[in-house]
């Protein structure tokens, strides 16, 4: 089986962290929580979404629990942040080099700061996008925080 490049470059990037993960393709699209949590068999609050913001003109990921909505105006104001918008598709995949539904948490071309919803600690286990609408990859909290050197915050 081909995997696709980007896949690879997640796996790499979790290989380079020290983080060995279970990754996994389905034949059907995992672009959305809902749609991970349903090929999983899992809650859809075990899904950490990978989603973009621009945050005063720079890109930002926020990693969030499938069962939440970022509540932009609580992360602006906690973080002091002027304008917090959702990133569009072109500026989402100039700062990931992914396609919006398949937006890992690592493999970037350059560090993005990043905030962690403190809600996806309830999980023992967490799915993330591996690079592609169709791929995702078990990881923990900890080891999200740790591999996305991301802030432990509430974003819902």
């Amino acid at each position: 089986m081909t995997v696709h490049p980007n896949t690879q470059r997640v796996a790499e990037a979790l290989a380079a962290a020290g983080l060995s993960a279970e990754i996994r393709e389905f034949d059907e699209s995992t672009h959305t929580a809902r749609d991970a949590a349903a090929a999983l068999g899992c809650p859809v609050g075990a899904i950490a979404s990978s989603l973009v913001f621009m945050a005063d003109g720079e890109p930002m990921l926020i990693m969030t629990s499938g069962a939440h909505r970022v509540d932009l105006d609580l992360v602006g104001r906690s973080l002091g942040i002027g304008e917090l918008r959702r990133a569009t598709p072109e500026e989402a995949r100039d700062a990931t080099g992914f396609p919006i539904g398949g937006v890992a948490p690592v493999g970037h071309p350059a560090t993005l700061r990043t905030l962690v919803d403190e809600a996806l600690r309830g999980y023992d286990v967490l799915w993330a996008s591996a690079g592609t609408p169709r791929a995702v990859f078990s990881t923990t909290y900890d080891d999200l925080v740790r591999m996305t050197g991301g802030d432990e915050v509430t974003v819902a």
